[in-house]
């Protein structure tokens, strides 16, 4: 969600529009994270907004698929707990590259190098994206895990559209797909200096670029970097239904629609605010 604000324009971040009753955006996208199964969960927000995202959300989730289980003889013991992260972009790419893409890349390298550290065990090889703007019954993700969590690519369409096209619609990648991608902000963003100013030594411009043609990476839309997405031998699931929150007009859309009546907050236990009991504390004693 850390990228270029859209057009709410309001006190706290966009991903904290209502979409029902006591349920926002950016919770209805962890949700969604849930039922697809992932093992982690990556908030990308920026130091400004991620104290009151963790106020709403927590450290963790249960996973949807574990949490009732009636015939279990002791059914809390089986729950599974979903870790939820926050993660910030680096202060040098702030107002340079900071596009919704570039945080997608941001995070899932985060992730990787924390999980790598740990053990390469524990490295994720793959890679499972959720929007808080595209909104849509998560639900229907249940019986597609093993596809979400397989080594072919998992795509979201709806009206024969998906992220390639600019969509919040949800998609996985791997380590291979994230080289392709940064080297598409990298070659064809700009800098601060004008390339083809005359150079100093050989190797350095001398002219900048006028202010509104500096960092034009941060202004990337979604289709610009994952319009070279390759479709083929991939794994797509077509939405019944399908609202992009991204604009005010889209919103209202949304909101007046007959979907929105169905759409309500998940049950409380599984939703609500979570913290892991401390490992350790100081003790004066």
């Amino acid at each position: 969600m850390a990228g270029q604000p859209l057009d709410f324009k309001m006190d706290w971040s966009d991903c904290l529009m209502p979409i029902a009753p006591n349920y926002t955006a950016v919770e209805s996208a962890v949700y969604e994270c849930a039922c697809a199964g992932c093992e982690t969960i990556w908030i990308i927000c920026n130091d400004d907004t991620s104290p009151l995202i963790r106020h709403r959300i927590g450290e963790y989730i249960f996973d949807p698929v574990w949490f009732h289980r009636s015939m279990d003889k002791f059914p809390n013991q089986k729950r599974k707990i979903i870790p939820i992260f926050y993660v910030p972009i680096h202060p040098k790419d702030l107002d340079r590259r900071d596009c919704l893409a570039w945080s997608i890349l941001h995070g899932s390298l985060t992730a990787f190098k924390i999980g790598h550290k740990i053990s390469k065990w524990m490295a994720p090889d793959r890679y499972y994206v959720s929007f808080p703007h595209g909104i849509f019954d998560p639900k229907i993700l249940r019986p597609h895990r093993k596809l979400i969590s397989s080594q072919t690519p998992f795509y979201l369409r709806h009206n024969n559209k998906t992220i390639k096209d600019g969509e919040y619609l949800s998609f996985t990648f791997d380590g291979e797909d994230f080289v392709k991608f940064r080297r598409i902000i990298r070659k064809e963003g700009t800098g601060a200096w004008d390339p083809d100013s005359e150079l100093r030594d050989g190797l350095y411009p001398t002219e900048r670029l006028p202010i509104e043609k500096r960092w034009s990476a941060r202004h990337f839309s979604l289709d610009k970097i994952f319009k070279y997405v390759i479709l083929d031998n991939v794994s797509i699931v077509d939405l019944q239904w399908y609202y992009n929150i991204g604009s005010w007009k889209g919103y209202t859309e949304f909101l007046g629609s007959k979907e929105q009546e169905l759409f309500k907050r998940p049950f409380e236990k599984l939703l609500d605010y979570k913290e892991f009991n401390p490992i350790g504390e100081d003790n004066d004693n």
